[in-house]
């Protein structure tokens, strides 16, 4: 497959990458990692990643606008279903490609590479790299490390094996990164994200069967001075809760009329819920977009009844 998306790309003048809504680090380092690969690759070719953009990922480098595209590719990466790509309609484009490591939601594109034992879409570029003739210099094998740390929180999530520390141990030899640079790209906040994350911690909701939830309005984001994405963003920080098998994040979203819904998972498979409110994801790590704080506490409750059988099912005390 690897090869058939190579000759895919030599073939187009105009390529075009595209991510999912809400980007997270791995989102924008598969989009920019593989965009500037095929820029080192094929410097007389035009190559774009586009997408809103957002203040805490400008270390990815600069987003890109492009006007015409009919008569371009289409690659879009880390996402499983057509209504989360951001900034992009399937039809505006000549062809398209789907390069994803989420369970399988939409087809999309003549080449569908899908390989959800991947721990990253970063990961999947990296070796899409390294099996065809695209370039890599240092800049591109840090943004890569990026998104590889990123969706496994640093290694500590079970998506982690030998494959991805193979592939990592690799890049840090070849390409001698400097680690503790990136890493402050990716964990440096301002000081009050640092005080919003206090907040979220001493006011956190925990129902019966081991549901962790807060909600958060427009009003409180102001108060703190973050984004509503700002939340969703910080959910990998509270991994470790005894007792609590489920987190989600409710955060009101003005700009774009909606309610953010982020949710991590110990052990219950959370995504199956998620798709009956217009989400999704992994089976640990997944979210959504609703309408009302109603739907959410549908949500706590669903995640309730989830946590209680999973913990019938494992044997685990109340």
């Amino acid at each position: 497959m690897f090869d058939k998306i190579y000759e895919k790309i030599k073939e187009y003048d105009k390529i075009v990458l595209a991510r999912h809504v809400g980007p997270d680090p791995d989102a924008m380092a598969s989009t920019m990692g593989l965009r500037d690969s095929i820029k080192l690759t094929f410097p007389k070719k035009k190559v774009y990643a586009i997408g809103s953009g957002t203040q805490k990922f400008t270390y990815f480098g600069k987003l890109d606008k492009v006007d015409d595209t009919s008569d371009a590719l289409l690659i879009v990466l880390d996402t499983p279903d057509i209504r989360r790509i951001d900034g992009a309609k399937l039809e505006d484009y000549k062809d398209v490609i789907k390069i994803d490591h989420h369970p399988f939601v939409d087809k999309f594109g003549k080449l569908e590479f899908i390989d959800d034992t991947s721990s990253s879409a970063a990961e999947l570029v990296l070796e899409f790299i390294n099996n065809t003739p695209l370039k890599m210099n240092k800049e591109i094998a840090g943004i890569l490390y990026i998104g590889i740390v990123g969706d496994t929180n640093r290694f500590m999530f079970n998506v982690s094996n030998s494959r991805t520390f193979k592939n990592v141990t690799e890049l840090l030899q070849n390409y001698k990164l400097e680690v503790n640079k990136l890493y402050e790209n990716l964990y440096l906040r301002p000081i009050h994200e640092v005080k919003f994350e206090g907040y979220i911690g001493l006011n956190l909701t925990f129902t019966k069967n081991g549901v962790a939830y807060i909600k958060f309005t427009d009003s409180l984001l102001k108060e703190f001075h973050v984004d509503a994405a700002s939340p969703g963003n910080m959910i990998g920080n509270f991994n470790f809760m005894e007792g609590v098998y489920v987190w989600v994040f409710f955060t009101e979203d003005v700009k774009n009329e909606n309610i953010r819904v982020s949710a991590r998972s110990r052990g219950p498979i959370i995504n199956e819920i998620l798709t009956h409110y217009n989400g999704g994801g992994h089976k640990y790590a997944s979210g959504a977009r609703i309408k009302t704080m109603d739907e959410a506490d549908l949500i706590i409750k669903d995640f309730d009844l989830l946590c209680k059988k999973y913990k019938e099912e494992n044997n685990l005390e109340n």
